[in-house]
């Protein structure tokens, strides 16, 4: 029988104070569950950190990492069970892609962020050179 194998989008709220301590190994630990669990990383990078709208297990910061990997479906529960366990993973999300959207999805997550151009107000009395500004934002998926 043939083994069912999804990409999917994870994303981990991580202790902000234990990222900021070790981010190379929290963000291994992060790819290490999914690895342990059959999954095959194709992108894995922080998102952002910021303060998070209610606290978490006592923690107002979180680091925000966000994962694409393939793994069969059957292991999902099991890595779920695995993250739920981890002190330094506050909370996590685990979304299937469809399958027509997972390489402009991958290609975007490779990316990282996108340039975009934002007209600043003309008026007078805001801004006396209003000019365009060139501004680098990350673009969450």
């Amino acid at each position: 029988m043939e083994e069912n194998i999804g990409v999917y989008e994870g994303l981990f709220i991580l202790d902000a104070n234990a990222y900021a301590r070790d981010h190379d190994g929290l963000a291994q630990e992060v790819n290490g569950l999914i690895e342990a669990a059959g999954g095959h990383i194709e992108v894995s990078r922080l998102w952002e950190e910021r303060r998070l709208a209610y606290p978490i297990k006592g923690h107002r910061k979180g680091a925000y990492w966000i994962t694409y990997f393939r793994m069969p479906t059957s292991n999902l529960t099991g890595l779920t069970r695995e993250c739920e366990i981890q002190d330094n993973i506050l909370r996590q999300l685990f979304i299937r892609l469809p399958g027509a959207l997972v390489e402009p999805i991958l290609e975007h997550a490779r990316g990282g962020g996108v340039v975009r151009a934002v007209p600043v107000s003309d008026k007078e009395d805001d801004n006396e050179n209003a000019e365009e500004e060139i501004e680098e934002e990350e673009v969450g998926v």
